[in-house]
């Protein structure tokens, strides 16, 4: 008899040692669970907020964009109601550089190329056609001017650089139907300049090729 109620005894030990390893377990599961589901809060919170973040400084970004593209460019020269015949002569153009007008069938490439030596003026004016900024120099222009601006074209895709001795200044930017003279490749309407005409709202044939066309 007492061996039998020393194993009930033993049994209701075991039983009572397996539970409480069972209810150790669930408070572990519960702990994990709560663990698990804070660190997903947190982790979607941090999410939302990034993405927040991002939205608002990509908004940020593309309203200093429109602001910029809005603002008159100081100095700047425009024309407006320019020919675009394709001629396969010499073009006598009003204004040097051109900005427009009758030009080359062939463009200029201008995916950020630099060129060293005087390019055809008609074949230019096809690249402004097509979105490009062209930046002209002379002899005049401060050297280190040169430099910084053939770095800013050589980053910049439809973008186009060349010397032109007998311009008016030393330093010119052009585009489709606009001009402005700078003072320096710091000027900072150089900026403006790239940002607002670059494939801007005054190119005739917006989205047409930089490459394909010369490059001497």
């Amino acid at each position: 008899m007492a061996s039998a109620k020393n194993q009930d005894t033993a049994a209701a030990a075991r039983r009572a040692k397996l539970e409480e390893a069972r209810r150790k377990e669930r408070a572990r599961e519960r702990r994990v669970r709560v663990i698990t589901i804070t660190a997903a809060v947190a982790v979607l919170g941090a999410l939302v907020a990034g993405t927040g973040y991002l939205m608002s400084a990509a908004d940020d970004k593309e309203k200093a964009r429109a602001e910029v593209e809005a603002a008159p460019v100081k100095g700047e020269r425009t024309w407006d109601k320019l020919s675009q015949e394709h001629v396969g002569t010499k073009v006598d153009y009003s204004m040097n550089p051109p900005v427009g007008g009758d030009h080359n069938p062939v463009w200029m490439n201008c995916e950020a190329d630099v060129y060293t030596e005087p390019i055809p003026k008609e074949n230019a004016v096809h690249s402004l056609e097509h979105g490009a900024v062209w930046v002209t120099y002379t002899k005049k222009a401060d050297p280190a001017d040169v430099e910084k601006l053939t770095e800013r074209v050589k980053s910049t895709p439809y973008s186009l650089m060349s010397p032109v001795e007998d311009q008016a200044a030393p330093l010119i930017l052009s585009a489709w139907g606009k001009q402005v003279t700078v003072t320096s490749a710091d000027d900072a309407r150089v900026e403006q300049f790239f940002t607002k005409y670059v494939q801007g709202p005054q190119t005739p044939e917006p989205g047409a090729a930089c490459t394909g066309g010369v490059s001497r």
